[in-house]
């Protein structure tokens, strides 16, 4: 009979961040089970890689304070690259309503300690970039530290450190059954036979639900599908320039590679697990593209190369993080809403601390446990891409 200390289930990002944060506090037993034959099929590899700082509340902020600072060092404290590239994140408002917005979530970020966010005047964004239409840019807010990472870089660097410092990684792996006895978790039962541990983490992304049931625990977690699609090469917007926001529609691009990658929220999107690339996605976006951006009218795309992947949704666009009060050692670290690449450091040191210790001084966990849903306490994240 297998056994071990810490069973973590789903190798992504975020699986792969605890375990490392989890070995680097000292614990040595941690298995990490992926049911595909290779890391980042899930969500972590069709990711945009965005990290950003400017979000609407203190649970949000306070992650990507520990987060970004972290990318920002991966490669000294890992020995890996995770490519994050701090070309910032600029919002433009097109009217009053959303720069009292910005406004607001500006004193929250400063609040929490925010050095490098700024409020910058319409005129101003016209004057950094000139290429885009801004007759009805009002004004914005931009952070400089915000920016970019190479999700699949930063997901191997966690995993190749952890299984290097003795981590085990099972690929090919279903988890077929989670057993409880009179103390909480007892035994998880895989394809490769059962494992004996007292404490579970689910990473399951956007099929967190699923393995959550096996527990028995109703976990409100939905896949939302998201389409991104990149340009040709294209040199007629500076490839210096940070992740922009659109606030009148929700479009947002950024340079990549020669290119650029082009999001929009279609708000026509249901949930499922549809992984399907919509072919008719393309027309939607380029339109909106090109109105922001009248150069991209003429944006080279190949609907070939765009993809999609899977947001895992909550009701209040936050994620659901600590143990279970149901079961105990069944942890939960799920429902990111499109932010798990950007708060993966965040959540391997939040679950690390109350695996190991019961209790975490990064944020108040309890705001993000699952009984929050139960008990009508949500707290809705409002700056949601």
């Amino acid at each position: 009979m297998q056994t071990a200390e810490v069973v973590i289930i789903g190798g992504g990002i975020v699986g792969s961040s605890i375990a490392y944060h989890l070995i680097a506090a000292g614990c040595r037993d941690v298995l990490i089970i992926e049911r595909e034959s290779a890391l980042g099929k899930g969500s972590t590899g069709k990711s945009m890689g965005g990290v950003r700082a400017q979000f609407s509340t203190p649970a949000s902020i306070q992650m990507s304070l520990y987060s970004i600072p972290f990318y920002a060092e991966f490669e000294e404290r890992l020995g890996f690259p995770c490519d994050y590239r701090p070309q910032g994140y600029l919002f433009c408002a097109t009217n009053e309503k959303q720069m009292a917005y910005l406004r607001t979530n500006f004193g929250q970020q400063v609040k929490m300690g925010l050095k490098n966010v700024r409020l910058v005047e319409g005129q101003e964004i016209a004057s950094m970039f000139p290429q885009l239409r801004s007759d009805d840019i009002v004004g914005g807010s931009f952070c400089s530290t915000d920016g970019f990472v190479d999700p699949y870089s930063a997901m191997n660097g966690f995993m190749m450190w952890s299984t290097d410092h003795g981590a085990t990684l099972w690929k090919n792996t279903s988890v077929t059954a989670i057993s409880r006895d009179a103390k909480g978790i007892a035994f998880v039962e895989t394809t490769r036979g059962s494992v004996a541990t007292r404490k579970v983490v689910n990473c399951a992304g956007a099929w967190a639900a699923e393995v959550a049931a096996l527990a028995g625990i109703d976990l409100p977690v939905e896949p939302l599908r998201r389409m991104l699609v990149p340009s040709e090469p294209f040199d007629q917007f500076p490839h210096t320039a940070p992740m922009i926001i659109d606030m009148s529609n929700g479009f947002h691009f950024r340079p990549e590679a020669r290119g650029f990658l082009l999001a929009w929220n279609d708000p026509e999107e249901t949930s499922g697990y549809k992984t399907d690339f919509d072919p008719g996605f393309v027309e939607k976006i380029l339109t909106r593209a090109a109105d922001r951006v009248p150069c991209f009218a003429d944006l080279p795309v190949n609907p070939k190369r765009a993809w999609a992947g899977l947001y895992e949704m909550t009701p209040d666009h936050h994620p659901i993080l600590g143990e279970s009060a149901d079961v105990p050692g069944l942890f939960f670290a799920n429902g990111f809403s499109g932010h798990g690449v950007m708060h993966a450091p965040a959540t391997g040191k939040i679950l690390s601390d109350l695996i190991l210790t019961g209790k975490t001084d990064l944020i108040d966990a309890s705001l993000l446990s699952l009984s929050r849903f139960a008990e009508n306490r949500l707290i809705h994240e409002t700056a949601v891409l």
